[in-house]
């Protein structure tokens, strides 16, 4: 584990603080568009790193992986989460520049009205062969991992 001797700012003992991997989450959001033909959810993101992202964010402090999920999906989206599934994992040190992050991605059908809120500065519905660039983080390895799973099913 990695740690380092810092002064505690208000009485200058030293103390040991760690550093660890934050938790984050992702969900892949499947919504029907007005056509009827159902793609998937991503957000256009207000702050860096900009590009199109899934909707997600940081777990809070005593919440689970599942909550985080369908708050994040509600504050970015504004839509409510069905049929909620874990998918798979990502936690390479590199899949977010400002630090490491391991993040659980989801599945799940969005229900509600689209609406970009948060920290989100748009959000679309998209289909595989029509993503916007760019795509933040990992989201691209992501993607294709999803759409070639399913292809497989």
């Amino acid at each position: 584990m990695k740690s380092e001797k810092v002064l505690c700012p208000k009485c200058g003992t030293p103390v040991i603080r760690y550093t660890n991997p934050f938790p984050t989450v992702d969900i892949i959001i499947e919504k029907k568009d007005k056509e009827g033909e159902s793609g998937i959810v991503l957000i256009r993101r207000k702050n860096e790193p900009l590009g199109w992202a899934l909707p997600g964010g940081f777990v809070d402090y005593g919440e689970t992986l599942e909550r985080a999920a369908k708050r994040e999906a509600k504050e970015e989206t504004g839509l409510e989460l069905k049929e909620l599934r874990q998918f798979r994992a990502y936690s390479d040190p590199k899949r977010d520049p400002r630090r490491h992050t391991i993040s659980t991605v989801f599945t799940a059908r969005g229900e509600g009205k689209l609406d970009a809120g948060d920290d989100a500065a748009d959000a679309g519905i998209f289909f595989e062969d029509h993503l916007p660039g760019p795509l933040a983080f990992d989201h691209a390895r992501i993607l294709k991992d999803y759409f070639g799973t399913k292809r497989k099913k």
